[in-house]
């Protein structure tokens, strides 16, 4: 397996982990090092890869970037009771281009998840998000891509990828792969109107911060069905980081990042997590220690796993059915989880790649509204995509 375009974690990161208790994940993770080279992935389930590419930020004015405080955190954390085993792979350095950075992120990550390991990036500016998403061309048909930040980052797709603009690039640059979009966290004063219209026109989910801080768990459904989770560090609350890293006084606080994260873990069709717009400082260490409990919170969710949306045999679930203006809705209920799920109907005259798609993952509230004769908004949106 050629991954000869990844540096391995530094000395000092290395010198640091073996001052660790030998209980510390530090110990117990495989690691890139310059004397050992790249680990056997044979058995590994999640593989970290830093990606040292920030040049397509807006504000970018040449400066560099490493991610050895991140890793000293996350090393020096102690793992839960995980069946799973954990890699670090190091990092992919500045190509000579961006586009050279993006081949070598996107090359690495179809490897990992043809071969089942879950790849965590660290970054880096959120454009990477598009060589992520370019990373499943030729693996499944359509994705679904959810992105944690306090905007939309559609951006004008006319113009050179930006970190503020690659959404534009994903839903306008061939091959078509992505089937849904939805934005957790996001913050109305830092999105144009005409950005807020479009996402209700591709009929797109968003989730205002408010209502995220009011009810955590309405985020679960649509991270329950993401392939690719993106975190912008930007929606995190000033208060919650270090200097450098400030962005706006309101944002989600540190636990609700760490609850997201496990969201996305614990869902089954979640195959890369991606942490971005890191930006270290002298007084770095609050943000580390945060950036790594994230990526604790996501393992712990990755090894809480349960296949409980095998709908085959009726000893699995629950199946109701709600009447809501003359249409029938039809529910699932895991017997194993509790979780729920609504039925898309399949439109078999439309020419489209919907067809796994026909289960929505959605919440007991959803049932209560249709009974109530009201039609849940994902079901909503995610039928009339499949009638476009």
């Amino acid at each position: 397996m050629n991954f000869n375009f990844l540096s391995p974690v530094s000395d000092l990161v290395l010198a640091h982990n073996e001052l660790l208790s030998t209980q510390a994940l530090g110990r117990k993770i495989k690691i890139h090092s310059e004397q050992n080279g790249i680990p056997d992935l044979e058995d590994v389930n999640i593989a970290i890869i830093g990606v040292l590419e920030n040049r397509n930020d807006v504000n970018y004015i040449g400066e560099e970037f490493k991610l050895d405080e991140i890793r000293k955190s996350f090393y020096s954390l102690f793992p839960g009771t995980w069946n799973l085993t954990i890699a670090d792979l190091g990092d992919i350095d500045k190509g000579e281009s961006v586009e050279d950075t993006y081949f070598a992120l996107k090359t690495a990550i179809n490897i990992l998840v043809k071969k089942n390991i879950i790849p965590v990036i660290l970054g880096g500016t959120q454009d990477l998000t598009y060589a992520n998403y370019r990373a499943y061309d030729n693996l499944i048909p359509m994705v679904n891509v959810v992105n944690i930040d306090s905007k939309f980052d559609l951006g004008d797709s006319a113009k050179p990828i930006k970190n503020n603009s690659f959404v534009g690039k994903i839903i306008l640059d061939q091959p078509y792969n992505l089937f849904n979009y939805a934005t957790i966290g996001y913050q109305t004063y830092f999105n144009s109107q005409e950005e807020i219209d479009l996402m209700n026109q591709l009929y797109f989910e968003s989730y205002r911060l408010g209502e995220v801080s009011h009810n955590i768990s309405i985020v679960e459904p649509v991270l329950r069905d993401a392939n690719i989770v993106s975190v912008d560090l930007t929606s995190i609350r000033s208060s919650e980081v270090s200097l450098k890293q400030k962005f706006s006084p309101n944002g989600l606080d540190g636990k609700e990042i760490c609850a997201i994260s496990r969201y996305a873990g614990i869902s089954n069709k979640v195959s890369s997590f991606g942490i971005y717009e890191y930006k270290p400082s002298k007084d770095d260490e609050i943000t580390a220690m945060l950036v790594s409990q994230m990526i604790w919170y996501f393992i712990e969710g990755v090894n809480y796993r349960v296949n409980d949306d095998d709908f085959s045999n009726d000893n699995n679930y629950q199946k109701f059915i709600a009447l809501v203006e003359d249409e029938e809705l039809i529910f699932y209920k895991s017997n194993m989880t509790g979780r729920w799920w609504i039925e898309i109907p399949f439109l078999s005259e439309v020419n489209n790649k919907l067809k796994r798609h026909t289960l929505l993952p959605c919440m007991h509230e959803d049932y209560l509204d249709a009974c109530n004769n009201k039609v849940p908004e994902r079901w909503y949106k995610a039928f009339r995509k499949n009638c476009v």
